[in-house]
């Protein structure tokens, strides 16, 4: 036996080989760990990487956050069979872990609705990275798809933050998606003939660059009254022009109206 004397001067005695085998036992669970928590740091990289590999078609926010996950998911296999090698209860660690993440949880009950709309946004895809949309009470170009936040660019070059919950739960409007838009102007022509009125205005519109051939312009009656007559003039175009065709119809349609009525003598009409 091995004999030690205490600070109080007693005599402390302890087995020799049991001491010593308990010893090499704790230094070799110790060794298993740090091997095993090792192949874990192997094993979360490699997870990462396939991970982007086999998600190379997705969403990038989607990929990223998967491959997030899949790393993570393997640390805590990872630490929950070192702490088991050493001998130390995960149940016990398990509860604690559990307890404090329903504590975070009711504290970020927000931000964790943002972080599930977040996913949802990025699995169902309403919208894209530089898809025009409108909601939340902004409209603009979407820069940005985080996992708690979207980021739009608005016409005037604002950069806004959006949280994710906020598009997800309301009615989103997605102005690009369809690849072509309906450009829906009103025309007020006065009291003109309204058959050569009508044709003068699809003529104006035939030879337009960014004005699609079909589906065809259309151009009829809104509404008649006793002074003024307004026509619903409708070309197509590519979504990405909607703003541009809107302006230039308007200008067109103005001044070959106000040329023509000043020819003829007709009332100015107001488009």
């Amino acid at each position: 036996m091995a004999e030690t004397e205490g600070i109080l001067g007693f005599s402390l005695n302890f087995p020799q080989p049991v001491f010593e085998n308990q010893l090499s036992n704790l230094a070799f669970q110790c060794f298993k760990a740090i091997a095993i928590l090792l192949l874990t740091r192997w094993g979360a990289i490699t997870a990462r990487h396939l991970t982007f590999r086999l998600l190379k078609y997705a969403e990038p926010t989607l990929q990223k956050f998967l491959a997030q996950m899949s790393g993570i998911l393997v640390w805590m296999i990872g630490v929950v069979a070192a702490l088991n090698t050493v001998g130390i209860q995960t149940t016990t660690v398990v509860a604690v872990v559990g307890a404090a993440g329903l504590a975070i949880g009711l504290a970020l009950q927000n931000s964790l609705s943002h972080f599930a709309a977040g996913i949802l946004l990025v699995s169902f895809r309403p919208f894209e990275v530089g898809d025009a949309i409108e909601g939340a009470g902004v409209a603009g170009l979407v820069d940005n798809i985080g996992l708690f936040s979207t980021t739009i660019l608005t016409a005037d070059h604002v950069r806004i933050t959006v949280p994710n919950s906020n598009l997800f739960s309301g009615t989103l409007k997605n102005n690009t998606v369809m690849g072509t838009r309906r450009v829906d102007l009103t025309v007020d022509i006065g009291d003109r003939v309204i058959d050569s009125t009508i044709t003068q205005l699809l003529s104006l519109l035939q030879d337009h660059p960014l004005i699609l051939q079909e589906p065809k312009t259309t151009c009829h009656v809104d509404t008649i009254s006793a002074t003024t007559t307004t026509l619903y003039l409708r070309p197509w175009c590519a979504a990405s022009h909607y703003e541009q065709v809107k302006s230039e119809v308007l200008q067109i349609a103005k001044e070959s109206l106000s040329s023509s009525s000043k020819a003829e003598g007709v009332d100015n009409p107001r488009s």
